[in-house]
C-alpha cells in the first residue's frame, strides 16, 4: 500500500510539472506570435503620401530623387513575427502612404513564387495562408492605375529555396509577362518620366539566365552584417551602368547604426548618376533580433532630423506616412 500511495504521489507531481512546462510552453508561444500583432508604426495619414512623385520634374532619373522605401516589404504577418515582422502596413498600404522603394524577398514554391524573410513565409493574414507574388503584384498593379503619376523601384532579392537563380529568374520573369505595362524592363537607371505608372525592376542577383535588361537593373552589393569595426558605414560598389553607395549594417545596434546611417548620407560621394541605397533596419547584435524595438527607437530620431539633411533612398522598418513624408518632402 505504501509503495502504491508513493508511485501515486510520484506520477501527481510528474503530471503537475508537466502541465506547468504546457503552461509555460503556451504563455512563450502567445507572446512570440500574438504580441507583435500589437506592433504597429506610426498610423496617422498625410494627404498627398498616394500622389507626391506628381510634384516633381520628370526629367529627373530616379537616383537624384529622395525614396522613402521598406525592409522586408511583405512582413506584415509573417511566421516568427516577434523575429521577422519588420512592418505593420500591407505593401498596398506602404504604397499609399508614400513608399517608393520596395524590398521583395521570394522563394519558389513549385511554379509560383512566395514572400520570404529568410527561412520564414510571410502569410495572408495572422492566421492565414501563403502571400504569394501574386497577391503583391495585384496591389501594386492596383496602386500604379490608380496614381499613374507615382513610379516604384520593386528590388528582388532570391531569400529561399534550392533553385539556380537561372530557374528563379524564369519564374519571376513569368510573373512580369504576364502584365508587362506595368513594368520597367531596363538596365540603367532611368528618369522619373520614363518610370511613372511602372515598378522598376531591380535585382539582388547575377542575370544568370541571360535576360540582359529583361532581367532588372542589377542591385548587387557584399553583405554588410555585423563587423567589429562599427566605424564602418557606406560601401561603393560598381554596378555597370552606374555605381551603389549602401549602408546596411543590419547587425548593428540602436546607437551604432544611428552612427552609421548619419555618417553614410553626410558623407556617401554619389554622382547624379548613382544611387545611394541608406537602410536604418536593423536586428542588433543578437542572433535573432526583435526589429520592433530598434525601429522605435531609429524612427523617432529620423523623425527628429532636419528634412534638410537627408537624402537618398532612405529604407526603413516599421514604416509610416509621417516618416515617409519627411523623407520625401526633402525633394521640394
Amino acid at each position: 500500500m505504501e509503495k502504491t500511495r508513493k508511485k501515486t504521489g510520484a506520477g501527481r507531481v510528474i503530471l503537475r510539472i508537466l502541465g506547468l512546462l504546457l503552461a509555460l510552453i503556451l504563455c512563450a508561444a502567445a507572446f512570440f506570435l500574438l504580441w507583435p500583432l500589437t506592433e504597429h508604426g506610426d498610423r496617422a495619414r498625410v494627404d498627398g503620401s498616394a500622389d507626391w512623385m506628381g510634384r516633381l520634374d520628370g526629367s529627373l532619373m530616379l537616383s537624384e530623387i529622395s525614396l522613402p522605401g521598406t525592409h522586408d516589404s511583405a512582413t506584415q504577418y509573417v511566421q516568427l513575427a516577434w523575429f521577422s515582422k519588420c512592418q505593420s502596413l500591407d505593401v498596398g498600404g506602404q504604397l499609399d502612404a508614400g513608399a517608393r522603394y520596395l524590398d521583395i524577398r521570394l522563394g519558389a514554391d513549385g511554379e509560383r513564387l512566395q514572400l520570404m524573410h529568410g527561412f520564414t513565409k510571410c502569410r495572408t493574414s495572422a492566421f492565414g495562408g501563403t502571400l504569394y507574388l501574386d497577391e503583391v503584384l495585384r496591389q501594386c498593379y492596383a496602386f500604379l492605375d490608380a496614381h499613374p503619376t507615382e513610379a516604384v523601384v520593386f528590388a528582388v532579392k532570391q531569400e529561399h529555396g534550392d533553385e539556380s537563380v537561372a530557374a528563379f529568374e524564369a519564374l519571376l520573369n513569368a510573373y512580369v509577362q504576364a502584365s508587362p505595362a506595368h513594368w520597367l524592363l531596363t538596365d540603367t537607371v532611368p528618369t522619373l518620366d520614363e518610370a511613372r505608372g511602372k515598378l522598376v525592376l531591380m535585382r539582388r542577383y547575377e542575370d544568370e539566365a541571360g535576360l540582359g535588361a529583361a532581367a532588372g537593373i542589377p542591385l548587387l552589393w557584399p553583405n554588410q552584417n555585423g563587423h567589429d569595426d562599427v566605424s564602418l558605414h557606406t560601401a561603393v560598389t560598381d554596378n555597370g551602368s552606374y555605381r551603389l553607395w549602401v549602408q546596411d549594417r543590419y547587425e548593428y545596434d540602436a546607437q551604432d547604426k544611428w552612427a552609421a546611417f548619419t555618417a553614410g548620407i553626410a558623407q556617401n560621394g554619389a554622382a547624379p548618376g548613382d544611387v545611394a541605397l541608406h537602410f536604418l533596419s536593423t536586428k542588433g547584435t543578437a542572433a535573432y533580433g526583435h526589429p520592433y524595438g530598434f525601429a522605435k527607437t531609429l524612427n523617432a530620431r529620423l523623425a527628429e532630423t532636419p528634412s534638410g539633411e537627408l537624402s537618398g533612398w532612405i529604407v526603413l522598418d516599421y514604416f509610416s506616412a509621417p516618416l515617409a513624408a519627411h523623407i520625401y518632402e526633402t525633394n521640394f
